[in-house]
């Protein structure tokens, strides 16, 4: 089934960073932040236009675990 992506000048988008605990906020004006607290992420998404002057780069992805990539698991 293949629902429409929601669009609009109110919608918000949150994403787990995969590997991390860390949650990247994104405005509906485009503008991205990644945040370890859940509730400072919804102050600044719902504090909109303050401080989304700035989009911030994401950082890097965390490098995988050797003993994933090897093939030690099973």
């Amino acid at each position: 089934m293949n629902l429409p992506m929601l669009t609009g000048d109110r919608v918000y988008r949150i994403h787990w960073v995969l590997g991390t605990d860390r949650l990247r906020a994104v405005c509906h004006c485009s503008a991205v932040r990644e945040f370890d607290d859940p509730v400072e992420l919804w102050e600044w998404l719902l504090a909109h236009p303050d401080g989304h002057d700035q989009q911030i780069a994401a950082p890097d992805p965390p490098a995988p675990d050797r003993a994933i990539s090897s093939g030690a698991l099973h």
